[in-house]
């Protein structure tokens, strides 16, 4: 959902997004690191690539392989809560993000941690909310994701709707 009275601004999110129906599904942090993995931590567990791009595509493959298990895939994402060690690193977090979700766009919030709990090598974790069933049935989240992208597409208006009236 955009506000309508806004022009379009390219964003890598929605402001919000209106799910009437479907079965709502929570994921825990994933990150570039094994989803099963040692408890204790094991080290050799968590050789992970050191840049923020490479991290993300592992991670992206651990969300998809996640939400397949439940039944979904990348479309059904509702919201995304993102932490990251380098908020300066956000723009290559930004462009893997986008090449595996291509136009959907989910609601997402960024925030920069001093270090992640799972291991000092992870230099991102995602925590999702998806929706499944009904809602991807009956296209519910498309529906959203469609309308959203005909208001981006809207021409600009250089006047407000009363100036153009007089």
């Amino acid at each position: 959902m955009h506000h309508p009275d806004k022009r379009h601004v390219e964003m890598p999110y929605a402001p919000a997004l209106l799910v009437r129906r479907g079965s709502l599904l929570f994921l825990s942090g994933l990150t570039a690191a094994p989803v099963y993995h040692s408890h204790p931590h094991r080290e050799e567990e968590f050789d992970l690539p050191p840049h923020m791009r490479e991290q993300a595509v592992l991670l992206m493959e651990n969300l998809k392989t996640t939400l397949a298990a439940a039944g979904g895939t990348l479309a059904d994402i509702v919201s995304a809560t993102r932490y990251l060690t380098d908020v300066a690193e956000q723009d290559d977090l930004n462009a893997v993000w986008a090449s595996y979700l291509g136009a959907h766009r989910p609601t997402t919030t960024t925030v920069e941690v001093s270090r992640l709990a799972t291991h000092a090598n992870c230099k991102i974790e995602i925590s999702v909310i998806a929706v499944t069933g009904d809602a991807a049935s009956s296209g519910t989240v498309r529906r959203s994701q469609r309308r959203a992208e005909r208001i981006q597409k809207r021409p600009t208006r250089s006047k407000p709707k009363a100036a153009r009236r007089k």
